[in-house]
């Protein structure tokens, strides 16, 4: 891959109002993605398909995820890929079962983990480990950064 590339994928329909915020981020930063729909419980081989495919096209996966959230897991159950979850706000618990069912990885299965609903904070940690391969990046993150502490 010659230019930096995440892929983002989420579980559900309704939870693409906070992908969205995801790619918005991820456009600030010129950086290219795509955004796919698919459920650990309800399309489980679309999932493992987009999972071992996965380091073909992209450096970093972003996985949002609602209620038992067992997407980001089970993608980063099936690649080398640095995955990032995002617990999404629920009507029954909060989002805090996501969050947990998120953070609370078994050993040799990590995945960074953002706050509820926390897309910008998703977007900007894919960024900073794109920017150990793209310098260019690293620059951009500096001004965002000082950006920020004018803010």
């Amino acid at each position: 891959m010659s230019k930096p590339r995440v892929g983002i994928i989420t579980g559900s329909k309704s939870d693409l109002p906070i992908v969205e915020k995801v790619e918005k981020q991820l456009q600030e930063f010129g950086i290219d993605f795509d955004t796919t729909v698919a459920s650990a419980h309800r399309t489980p081989k679309k999932v493992e398909e987009y999972a071992k495919l996965a380091s073909e096209k992209y450096d970093v996966i972003i996985a949002a995820a609602g209620m038992a959230a067992a997407l980001p897991g089970v993608v980063a159950a099936q690649t080398t890929l640095p995955v990032i979850g995002i617990p999404v706000h629920s009507q029954s618990l909060s989002g805090h079962d996501a969050l947990f069912a998120i953070v609370q990885m078994p050993s040799g299965v990590p995945v960074a983990t953002v706050a509820i609903d926390g897309a910008k904070n998703a977007a900007v940690l894919a960024v900073q480990i794109l920017a150990l391969k793209y310098p260019d990046l690293k620059t951009k993150l500096t001004e965002f950064k000082a950006r920020l502490a004018k803010g």
